[in-house]
């Protein structure tokens, strides 16, 4: 017989459902048609700065330097989305729940601040990681190439583009042109690229404001929402940080892929 499970567990795994389930992301992404469509993007270009003081904040508690990595650890670096605030109010409902339950993590409000806040920027991440996946596959599709980032996709889009508007213009037509392109490629500018680049960046940026209607429910159907929730309680119970959680290396992973893919394609010429 499988044992039942505590009630911590069980008001874990209903929170999860009720919360990022599809009617429950449904209802948190509404939040989002507003000013998160400016701070989402904005929140994309600070990640990198979050991961480094997250590694400085991990080095520094290795020298011995706790205060320093303490300070380090509570630096704020992205703005607040209404999606993330609303995410923070109710999981901070939730242990509030907990705790008047009886079944609540014994930590002070500071810590249990501060670990929501990094859950809330660990569901960014996981959101990030949606994009490159989309974008991963669009390359795939489109061009059978990968495509892990923005930078590695425009090259092959704005070429795409181009072609196309070329054959459209051409003096014999579209037919003959399709054949003249074919052996010819067409002349591609600096700028061109870097318009196009541009325009996938805004693309991508909407897309990973919205990427959490996808994640959120596949993250319960996978029990991934359960258990990290889970693990914020034990950090909180053991009176411990989250250090850095994979979420955020593994986001920033598709960013250097991408860019050491475009040198390497730079390079080949």
């Amino acid at each position: 017989m499988t044992r039942p499970a505590d009630p911590r567990s069980q008001a874990i795994r209903a929170f999860a459902r009720q919360q990022f389930g599809l009617r429950g992301t449904l209802r948190l992404h509404r939040a989002a048609l507003g000013w998160d469509l400016l701070r989402a993007p904005i929140n994309v270009l600070l990640a990198p700065v979050f991961l480094l003081t997250r590694i400085l904040a991990w080095l520094t508690r290795l020298a011995r330097w706790p205060a320093f990595s303490a300070w380090l650890s509570s630096r704020r670096i992205f703005l607040e989305t209404a999606v993330a605030a609303q995410v923070d109010t109710a999981v901070t409902a939730f242990i509030a729940d907990l705790d008047h339950r009886g079944i609540g993590p014994d930590a002070t409000p500071d810590h249990v601040r501060a670990e929501i806040a990094d859950y809330t920027a660990t569901r960014g991440a996981v959101a990030e990681m949606v994009t490159t996946l989309l974008v991963l596959l669009s390359g795939y599709l489109l061009f059978s190439a990968a495509t892990p980032g923005i930078i590695s996709l425009a090259g092959p889009m704005a070429e795409l583009r181009a072609r196309s508007t070329a054959i459209d213009s051409f003096a014999l037509g579209p037919g003959l042109g399709r054949l003249y392109y074919g052996v010819f490629p067409t002349a591609l500018s600096p700028w061109f690229v870097l318009g196009t680049g541009v325009v996938l960046a805004m693309l991508g940026s909407l897309v990973t404001t919205f990427a959490g209607l996808l994640a959120d429910p596949l993250q319960v159907a996978t029990g991934t929402h359960r258990r990290r929730l889970d693990r914020l309680l034990t950090r909180l119970d053991a009176a411990s940080d989250s250090g850095l959680a994979r979420e955020h290396l593994l986001a920033r992973t598709g960013d250097l892929s991408d860019m050491a893919l475009s040198l390497w394609r730079m390079i080949r010429g």
